[in-house]
């Protein structure tokens, strides 16, 4: 951890020991685990309070789904809204590949950028 061996841990604890003695460390080591304590709380707090800002989900009690827009009607649990099917835009003219959508000549039977098979052109 840091590079910090056990040995220096050692030499450090004697050197603080010399100088604050036997009685006032132990209150300086209780005194910097809540100084530490602190700083992680309020980091913690800062983080949740900025993704809370951002829209991102956050730890405490969100959750990793898309609310629906406002207005939509919500199911109950068990049933199910009526299925609606989605508008298709029309595809571009060219030959794009199905997979990663990368355009490619019009004679080329796999994708230049994936290696996928491109789909056979309807005569």
């Amino acid at each position: 951890m840091f590079g910090i061996q056990p040995i220096h841990i050692l030499i450090i604890i004697v050197v603080a020991l010399l100088i604050f003695g036997p009685r006032r460390l132990p209150e300086m080591g209780r005194s910097i685990g809540k100084a530490f304590s602190e700083f992680r709380r309020g980091t913690k707090e800062m983080t949740d309070a900025f993704q809370e800002g951002a829209g991102l989900p956050g730890n405490a009690g969100a959750s990793n789904t898309i609310a629906p827009p406002p207005g939509t009607p919500l199911s109950a649990p068990g049933t199910s809204l009526p299925a609606s099917s989605p508008s298709v835009a029309p595809s571009p003219a060219g030959n794009f590949c199905i997979n990663c959508g990368a355009p490619n000549a019009p004679e080329a039977s796999f994708c230049n950028q994936c290696g996928t098979k491109l789909p056979a052109k309807a005569l």
